[in-house]
Order: C-alpha cells, then sequence, then structure tokens
C-alpha cells in the first residue's frame, strides 16, 4: 500500500522533497498530490515548472535538487512506468482520483509543507481538491495523517485549527528544525524536520543523528 503525500502552496518544497526521497529509499510507495497553488511555490523556490503531462520528469528534476536549489545534488529511483513504478501522480483536480474514496488502501497520509489555507480546509471537511478530500477521507478511516504546517507566526483562527487535527486524530509536525543533530548545511535542517515526519508517521530512516542524553553530542564526528 502506497503513502499519500500532499504538497500544498506553503513555502517549504524542500521539505517535501526530502520526505518523498527518504520514503522511496525506505523502499515505500508514494500516491503524491501537488495542488495548484504548490506550483507556484515550487516554480518561486526551485524554478521547476510542475507540469501534469510531464510530471515524472518534472519529479525527478525537483527531487534531485538539494535545499540549496543546487541541481545534481540527489538522485531518486521513481521506478519504471508500469508494474515497476514507485510513485503514481494524481492531479489535484481529480475527484474521482483513488485517494478520494476511503475503499482505496493506503498506508496514511502526509501533508508537507501545509499552509495555513490547507490547516483550515482540511479541518473543517471542506474537501474543495483531492488534497484535502485525500486528508478527510484518511482521518475517517482512522489513518495516519500527518500535517506539516510552514508559517509563522500562527494566529488564534489556525491554532484553533490545528488543536481540531489533532482531536480528530492528526499529527501536527510543524516545520520547526533542531540544532542538537550537529547541523552544518540548510540541508540539515531540512532532513531533521523531514525526518520528524517520518518518525510521526512510522516509517524508517536515517536523516538525522538522534539525541542520546549526551551534551555535546551532535558537534562530534559520528561513531
Amino acid at each position: 500500500m502506497p503513502w499519500i503525500v500532499g504538497v500544498s502552496g506553503a513555502s517549504g518544497t524542500p521539505y517535501a522533497a526530502a520526505v518523498l526521497r527518504a520514503l522511496l529509499a525506505a523502499g515505500e510507495s508514494v500516491d503524491l498530490v501537488v495542488s495548484r497553488a504548490s506550483r507556484l511555490t515550487l516554480l518561486d523556490e526551485t524554478g521547476i515548472s510542475f507540469r501534469d503531462a510531464h510530471w515524472r520528469d518534472d519529479l525527478r528534476e525537483w527531487l534531485a535538487r538539494g535545499a540549496d536549489g543546487k541541481p545534481g545534488t540527489f538522485e531518486a529511483d521513481l521506478g519504471g512506468e508500469g508494474d515497476g513504478d514507485r510513485v503514481r501522480y494524481w492531479a489535484a483536480g481529480d475527484l474521482a482520483a483513488g485517494p478520494s474514496s476511503g475503499s482505496y488502501a493506503t498506508k496514511g497520509m502526509l501533508i508537507v509543507p501545509a499552509s495555513t489555507a490547507c490547516v483550515a480546509g482540511v479541518a473543517l471537511g471542506l474537501s474543495k481538491d483531492l488534497l484535502q478530500r485525500a486528508a478527510s477521507v484518511t482521518l475517517k478511516e482512522r489513518r495516519p495523517l500527518v500535517v506539516t504546517v510552514r508559517e509563522t507566526p500562527l494566529n488564534g483562527q489556525t491554532l484553533r485549527h490545528l488543536v481540531a487535527l489533532d482531536e480528530a486524530g492528526a499529527s501536527v509536525v510543524p516545520a520547526s528544525p533542531a540544532f542538537y543533530a550537529g547541523a552544518t548545511h540548510i540541508q540539515d535542517l531540512v532532513d531533521f524536520v523531514a525526518g520528524r515526519v517520518l518518525d510521526a508517521a512510522g516509517v524508517g530512516h536515517g536523516l538525522y543523528r538522534r539525541w542520546k542524553g549526551e551534551i555535546g553530542g551532535g558537534s562530534r564526528p559520528p561513531a
């Protein structure tokens, strides 16, 4: 069964790329939903124009970029078209897509990054596009939903929406990097957040150095 990954229009497309790369590296399958607003953010942050008709090429180019925007930093195995495909793409406007139904089996859903508009839409059950509908389905089917909100400051309305999502069973994982893991590059900070998203989903990874109860441990070379 796949994980659904929803990418909303908030700034933070490197977080989504890091999560996608790690899921594929862990041998997981992915159903990808890229919102219309997120295409503008992706274009602004990476220069990549994400197109439905050429999504595979555009996704491969996106995942190859580091958090600093440098092309060719990573390689991502998307699998081949057909039975060996590791990623399945669904257009955000396709409300008849597989993830729009509870009978479509998935492991859960990760929304990364999640804009405040997306948070509101999911909390209120608006289902205005496939991303929001898939999230509503994930909640009603009692599957894991991880919401990586990327906004600051947060007003009272958004905080109430986040509380509603928590009460509905979602895991709210703010895009808030930590520094105890010995970060020396922007990619390290991005990977920390991506790793915490995957922790919440129960997916194994090696994206960051975990706390071991040793003061200054993050500054030491790995054993």
